[in-house]
């Protein structure tokens, strides 16, 4: 009883708001200018380099520019590679074995970097998606767009410090503590054998969006302890159906590319005030956030077969991550 009412608690507010209003600036301002400029088929680039703005969303300014820095360089690199990946058409298996890379490097970085959120889950989302996700933009275009998303999300998130007393939130270089090596080797090769493995199985299934799996995957293992990361599995999946359902209602709406972008920024808004407070409330704004956007670069077929194909692919992905979970435990202390 106790878990279910768990399940239902909302944390408490913790001015969620500011950080919020912060990505979904870096959001919303290249989104409107590729509209203004007719060219929206840049957006995906652009919301994966603002990206960047999730990173360090209780530091001081200082530190928060430090690890947004190494974060963007994260982002960039992932972003470059899945366009690399998009243009020579590699195929879906080049999708897998590149997220197996980007999960494996980029949780290594992450953890010696002792980025906040933890993990390689924005590097890996902004790899395959870039690989996957169609798009008409040469690769000048497509990475120029992600270097300009990730400078505005890093002024941003710095822009506080010229504010009356910002400047006393400037501290010299700083990190949190970090991990045991040993920790650090298992996280990465959770996150690397997750994504291969539900990679590899929506692949062979040929569903056709094999990188919904393989973010499923991944996303629990963020979490601190193996109860936390198995809560996070069965909330990605909990969440999902929420989030398909807004979906569904959205897709059934013929917006026109201007009302899109401005669905998006509403909700890359609501999802950063609660995905700290409850990840799978979160989930219910992220799961369209992530559809509408491919709906930009490519409008959608058969919204039922899509929608079908989300849940299939969450429900292997969490189904993976669990197992990856249970079977690679964090090394013990000694």
């Amino acid at each position: 009883m106790h878990a279910v009412t768990a399940y239902f608690r909302v944390g408490p507010a913790q001015n969620d708001h500011l950080p919020a209003l912060r990505v979904a600036l870096g959001v919303a301002v290249p989104l409107v200018v590729l509209l203004l400029i007719d060219r929206i088929d840049l957006a995906a680039f652009a919301v994966f380099g603002a990206f960047t703005g999730i990173f360090g969303r209780g530091d001081p300014h200082g530190i928060r520019l430090q690890h947004q820095s190494g974060a963007g360089v994260l982002l960039l690199t992932a972003i470059t590679a899945g366009v690399l990946v998009a243009k020579y058409d590699a195929g879906p298996w080049a999708v897998v074995i590149g997220s197996v890379l980007v999960g494996g490097l980029g949780s290594l970085a992450a953890d010696r970097w002792v980025l906040r959120p933890p993990g390689p889950f924005f590097p890996v989302f902004a790899f395959a998606g870039s690989a996957s996700i169609p798009s008409t933009a040469t690769i000048p275009e497509a990475v120029v767009t992600a270097v300009l998303s990730i400078l505005l999300s890093l002024a941003i998130g710095t822009a506080g410090w010229l504010l009356p007393g910002g400047r006393s939130g400037w501290p010299g270089r700083r990190f949190r503590p970090r991990s045991p090596s040993g920790h650090l080797s298992a996280n990465a090769v959770r996150y690397a054998l997750a994504a291969g493995v539900a990679g590899g199985i929506a692949t062979l299934l040929g569903i056709g969006h094999n990188y919904w799996a393989i973010l499923s995957a991944i996303v629990p293992l963020a979490a601190a302890t193996r109860s936390t990361r198995l809560r996070r599995a069965f909330d990605r999946v909990s969440g999902t159906v929420g989030g398909l359902g807004v979906t569904a209602v959205l897709l059934a709406v013929p917006l026109v590319p201007w009302q899109l972008v401005l669905v998006l920024i509403v909700l890359q808004f609501l999802t950063e005030m609660f995905v700290i407070r409850h990840y799978s409330l979160a989930l219910v704004f992220i799961t369209p956030l992530a559809l509408l956007m491919s709906e930009l670069a490519a409008p959608v077929g058969d919204t039922g077969s899509l929608l079908a194909d989300r849940l299939v692919e969450t429900v292997i992905g969490a189904a993976v991550g669990v197992v990856v979970v249970l079977v690679i435990r964090d090394p013990q202390k000694v």
